[in-house]
């Protein structure tokens, strides 16, 4: 066992394993929030074209990876906030334009060797060199930054973007932001996973975190956490039995679903249990007219009265046009109010 960690190529891509780990789900999250779970599929068939585009002028494929992933992100997202076609069609055009361009431009290269577009079809630990870790951490970071750092920014827009548009957001700019990061982080995780594989350690760890956890916080830190173990292991066991590294992580990201969703119905039924026992809970929100409501509960009069005006719909000004409103109570729920 200690001698998998031995080899600088297995340090490698164990540090690369954790860079993904982290990465993917962080991002993902915003995606699964928006029902683009596929579009990290998308932009990973994009990227099969810069991938061709750096054989073709023996480049380095990651960087121009990344040039074509985020000009390709950013066409699908302006084409999806205009309305000039369904969501569903620019991404099919991604899939086989990606596709098909790749292909080609591979198969016009010096470096057509089938061994080295397959470790960037399904990932292998081999080819993870000093520079390729060097990049993928300079992206991770800044996916990272962005993810975190306007995690509130963001989670309002996938909510909700009329909503976020009422409050002063710049939509657009926080939309295409999210598009090129969804880019970057493919690039990112292509060495390690694969390009046909990325989308699955963006979106598994996430609904993977949605079977135990309650709010968007806890969901994005267990996701993370599910994404390192999952990705670790999946690393460890390709050396270990001599298999593709993306599909064993994914692999592993699937049971872990399936072990969380096991554990998810019990752990629901006690709560019931649990709130039935106890009686109605209290209401803990901030009122407008004074302090925390913690001591009333909704069966007394006063306890209603308090409750109807904590949800009572956000509104905007007169005159100016909104989606559905968001209660107070909605807010708190959905991780805005933490």
């Amino acid at each position: 066992m200690i001698e998998m960690f031995q080899p600088d190529f297995m340090q490698r891509a164990f540090l690369a394993a954790v860079l993904v780990g982290v990465t993917a789900p962080s991002i993902g999250i915003y995606l699964v929030q928006r029902r683009q779970a596929l579009m990290g599929d998308g932009i990973g068939h994009v990227a099969l074209t810069g991938v061709g585009l750096g054989f073709l002028f023996q480049a380095n494929p990651m960087w121009t990876a990344v040039l074509v992933c985020v000009l390709g992100a950013v066409v699908m997202e302006l084409v999806r906030a205009r309305g000039n076609q369904r969501g569903d069609i620019a991404l099919a055009m991604l899939f086989y334009g990606g596709m098909a361009g790749g292909k080609l431009l591979v198969s016009m290269s010096s470096q057509s060797g089938a061994g080295s577009l397959e470790s960037y079809l399904w990932g292998s630990i081999l080819f993870v060199s000093p520079g390729d870790l060097a990049v993928i951490g300079l992206l991770a970071a800044v996916v990272l930054a962005v993810t975190v750092g306007l995690r509130r920014q963001l989670f309002a827009v996938c909510q909700d973007e009329e909503f976020a548009r009422v409050t002063g957001l710049p939509v657009r700019v926080l939309n295409l932001l999210l598009a090129v990061m969804a880019a970057v982080t493919v690039t990112v995780a292509m060495r390690v996973v694969g390009l046909l594989l990325v989308s699955a350690l963006m979106v598994v760890p996430v609904a993977a975190a949605q079977q135990l956890t309650r709010s968007f916080a806890a969901t994005q830190a267990t996701a993370i956490g599910v994404g390192v173990v999952t990705a670790l292991l999946g690393v460890g066991t390709s050396y270990q039995a001599d298999l593709p590294s993306g599909p064993t992580i994914v692999f592993l990201a699937i049971l872990t679903f399936a072990l969380f969703s096991a554990i998810a119905a019990p752990l629901a039924r006690r709560r019931h249990r649990a709130s039935a026992e106890h009686g109605p809970a209290v209401c803990d929100v901030a009122l407008p007219g004074g302090g925390a409501n913690s001591t009333r509960g909704p069966g007394t009069a006063e306890g209603v009265g308090a409750v109807l005006e904590t949800t009572e719909p956000v509104r905007a000004p007169a005159g100016t046009a909104v989606g559905k409103p968001l209660s107070g109570e909605s807010l708190s729920s959905r991780g805005l109010a933490q």
